[in-house]
């Protein structure tokens, strides 16, 4: 069996070697393994084997013919969950920082699907496949805090629609450089692709997707501003990318805030997931769960009153 992909050469990748452009195009690939695609004929330029110097030119339809790999076994690991809400057909967890959400090469044990699978045993769904049952939306492994959770394809298939048409409440917490001067405000900027470095989302008004943040000041501080984040869309790092994008990097990121100062330490990115709410698939009604800050949040937020 073999997965094929497709993608088209845009303008900001003209020239380069068709192996770089692909190790920018499939991140989860390294370079090394994709040379050794190309030296098996397994990678095609409008239709043509080509060699690891080929440069690509705009336009062209590139393939690539990945063998299907091994599946991982999974297994169920008895990890402690924090539970928001649960019945019969879905629940909430409370993640915490460090927990990758789902199994990917290099974390194939202590993720929450472990610890799903374990807890849940043979009823989560199963519309994501083998690596990601249950899963129909994640959140980065140093965001804490709210994830919902499918125990059959039925809820699945609804929350995933909800998710679409963008009616699922999602608010965050963060802690950001710098003082807001608005009270309120938003970003409604289209996110894709770095196209300067591929394993990074960015501010892309030519191939990006709409994305849409609404941010609220809750407290100010010396040099940060504790604010609240609504999700109007769910695009990938969005208010990471966001946040970045009008001056107010994430304290802790170590990817959207380049150069700035981390005096607190954290472990990656200040920012909680607290409020989820979502109408039952079943019966229609409307949940909303919250999950507290983490005891490093509230510690950092008496820190910065000090400070």
């Amino acid at each position: 069996m073999m997965d094929i992909f497709t993608f088209r050469v845009t303008d900001d990748l003209d020239e380069i070697r068709i192996d770089k452009c692909l190790s920018l195009l499939m991140d989860s690939f390294s370079r090394t393994y994709i040379q050794k695609l190309i030296k098996d004929g397994r990678v095609s330029a409008d239709g043509i084997a080509v060699k690891a110097c080929y440069r690509v030119r705009t336009d062209e339809l590139l393939q690539i013919a990945v063998p299907e790999a091994a599946q991982p076994d999974i297994r169920p690991e008895a990890v402690d969950l924090s539970i928001l809400y649960e019945d019969n057909d879905l629940l909430v967890v409370n993640k915490p920082k460090g927990m990758v959400v789902h199994p990917a090469p290099g974390h194939y044990s202590g993720t929450l699907v472990n610890a799903l699978l374990y807890h849940c045993q043979d009823s989560l769904s199963g519309i994501n496949g083998i690596m990601r049952p249950g899963i129909v939306h994640r959140i980065d492994r140093d965001t804490t805090g709210s994830l919902l959770v499918c125990k059959n394809d039925f809820a699945h298939a609804s929350i995933a629609g909800q998710l679409k048409s963008h009616t699922i409440t999602r608010k965050y917490r963060a802690i950001v450089h710098g003082c807001l001067k608005e009270e309120q405000g938003t970003v409604n900027a289209p996110i894709g692709r770095d196209p300067t470095d591929r394993k990074r989302m960015a501010v892309n008004y030519k191939n990006g997707k709409e994305a849409v943040t609404h941010y609220q000041v809750l407290e100010r501080f010396r040099d940060y501003t504790f604010i609240e984040c609504r999700l109007e869309t769910g695009r990938t790092h969005q208010i990471r990318v966001h946040m970045s994008s009008i001056g107010h990097p994430l304290l802790g990121d170590t990817v959207y805030a380049p150069g700035r100062k981390n005096s607190f330490h954290t472990e990656g990115q200040t920012l909680h997931a607290q409020i989820l709410g979502f109408m039952h698939p079943r019966n229609g009604i409307y949940i909303e769960t919250e999950a507290p800050l983490p005891e490093y949040f509230l510690h950092l937020l008496q820190i910065l009153k000090k400070y």
